[in-house]
């Protein structure tokens, strides 16, 4: 038999080379996310490629967060991002490691390319540091300070390190080229002065790295063969492999970009999710219809969905978008093969059973249909039932497979039922439903021949848990969010999510937890929320529906 044919991943290719030819002794890669938010579905392509190529090659992996910004982070991100990587199913290499572990290493080689002539305390204002720069067709001019002396420039350092120069009156910046046509070659800066508080180191420091300065030698110190990240950086890649030329690292590894994930119907913009939350279009960085990872996961995803739908969209250096369906495929694939079956009424309404006379009976019915290894579960059946609103009509076109008055209809795992009465209130709306039973169609068709063609769920009006139901939708109604008329935020999908209460759940649903994903028959795939409804009721998340529903023509329209 065949192999199947794995998606592309350049990277690979690289990988295999370099171990082969011996220019690497081992894999280690890193994934080294700034802790200043929440992380999103592209982030966890990003972490499925670091340690997955890590692991198909017997290497390392190690997870490393640049926090080098201490404006904008906090303690509550790192932890948010640990649990992330944690919850896809991936283990870093020995302990967690931080931009701040290196901090002094850092300072020790900025002063090594002072010393050398490499690098210089520039006190140009952050506006005329832009005005030197140049633009991509005018080339920069060298800062009145580029020949300082670096007996002064160590000096000026010291200072700034030790808090006694305001922010934005100085950096250090490097000597590279003010004419290169790569402005990040332009002497960027190295240093610069931020009198914050950070979450690791306290007050020790009134200086912090760059990013570019900071990330090749931290690659460095650790033994990173491969330093994986995307496109972005490419333009980067010209100064990540100067500092490592130019100081006296203990390794030497290379950097490769691929094409970060764009998805269809999403914004992955770190400002544009924050204004979501902080302008309450949703309720937090957790909400289900949110592309963060806290989001996808509250909603219902499964780790083994999300890395099946990264393997599944390859690793290039193509820029493209990636259509949200073949994630949704991903997840309907997973839960359909491992979801265990409930039934739970969305909008209930009750029917009598006159006929049944007898005590209340407990059927059985199987947690999967194909996986026998999940088990059977009990189905109180009793006189009062409740069944969905949506499945009786009082008069129906022939294609209406299912409860109509004077006709029958199987319950899923029970009898064959008839409806023969309706109850109607005051104002005369139906409030429940008359019907008989035959007790001879458990698990059989009528022994005259009736045939009976459709099917609905139900549960027991004795034993039904009371729960809340939130179904969450597409966010976004066009395929390109940022480029509908309006811009994003114009384009919300009113009916992203619609709340549920007072829906009736099958007795086994009872002990559900949040580890525990579910089809609701007829219904979709469901998850417990970790958060409790009205009245502390257990809330169900759906997942995702039995099928697709969109279609070109987005939905609401």
């Amino acid at each position: 038999m065949n192999e199947p044919v794995r998606p592309s991943n350049f990277l690979r290719t690289i990988l295999r080379e370099d171990l082969e030819s011996g220019r690497a002794s081992a894999i280690a890669t890193r994934f080294p996310p700034e802790p200043n938010g929440y992380l999103h579905i592209g982030h966890a392509k990003s972490i499925c490629v670091n340690f997955g190529l890590a692991q198909e090659f017997g290497g390392s992996c190690n997870l490393r967060f640049d926090d080098t910004n201490p404006d904008t982070e906090d303690t509550e991100y790192v932890e948010s991002i640990i649990r992330d990587v944690r919850w896809l199913g991936f283990q870093w290499n020995g302990e967690v490691r931080y931009a701040s572990d290196y901090f002094g290493q850092l300072y020790a080689w900025a002063q090594h390319l002072v010393r050398e002539g490499l690098a210089y305390v520039c006190e140009l204002s952050p506006e005329d540091t832009r005005l030197y720069r140049g633009t991509l067709t005018e080339p920069g001019r060298n800062s009145p300070f580029r020949e300082r002396p670096a007996e002064d420039s160590l000096a000026l350092l010291e200072d700034m390190r030790l808090g006694r120069v305001e922010e934005g009156k100085m950096t250090l910046r490097v000597k590279i080229d003010m004419s290169s046509p790569n402005l990040n070659l332009r002497d960027p800066v190295l240093y610069r002065v931020k009198h914050a508080h950070h979450h690791r180191t306290g007050d020790a420091w009134h200086i912090y790295p760059s990013y570019d300065f900071a990330h090749g030698q931290e690659d460095a110190i650790e033994g990173i063969s491969h330093s994986i990240c995307t496109l972005e950086f490419e333009d980067h890649r010209p100064l990540y492999d100067w500092f490592i030329e130019h100081l006296p690292v203990p390794a030497r590894p290379r950097q490769y970009e691929f094409a970060r994930l764009n998805l269809s119907y999403t914004v992955t913009s770190k400002r544009k999710l924050k204004q979501l939350v902080e302008e309450r279009h949703v309720e937090g960085w957790d909400d289900p219809r949110m592309p963060t990872i806290s989001g996808l996961r509250r909603r219902g995803l499964t780790p083994a969905a999300l890395r099946d739908f990264v393997e599944r969209t390859g690793v290039s250096r193509s820029e493209s978008v990636v259509d949200l369906g073949v994630l949704e495929f991903c997840i309907r694939d997973d839960l359909d093969k491992n979801a265990p079956r409930a039934m739970c009424v969305l909008r209930p309404l009750k029917i009598v059973l006159r006929n049944f006379d007898a005590d209340a009976q407990v059927l059985r019915a199987a947690c999967h249909p194909s996986r026998e290894d999940l088990g059977q579960r009990e189905l109180p059946f009793g006189r009062e039932l409740w069944i969905d609103r949506d499945d009786f009509r009082e008069e129906a076109e022939k294609d209406f497979k299912r409860l109509v008055l004077g006709q029958e209809v199987r319950l899923r795992n029970a009898y064959v039922i008839r409806a023969e009465e309706v109850v109607r209130d005051a104002s005369g709306q139906i409030v429940s439903l008359v019907c008989s039973y035959d007790p001879e169609t458990l698990g059989k068709n009528p022994a005259d021949g009736r045939k009976v063609k459709g099917v609905i769920h139900w549960v027991s009006a004795a034993e039904a848990i009371d729960c809340e139901v939130r179904l969450y939708d597409r966010l976004f109604l066009d395929a390109s969010p940022d480029a509908a008329e309006g811009g994003f935020l114009a384009n919300m999908n009113p009916r992203s999510l619609e709340i549920l209460r007072g829906c009736k759940a099958e007795r086994s649903l009872a002990s559900a937890t949040i580890e525990h994903r579910f089809q609701f028959e007829r219904e979709g795939y469901f998850c417990l929320d970790p958060r409790r409804g009205d009245g502390d009721v257990p809330v169900f998340n759906r997942t995702i529906g039995l099928r697709d529903t969109w279609s070109a023509t987005a939905k609401g329209n």
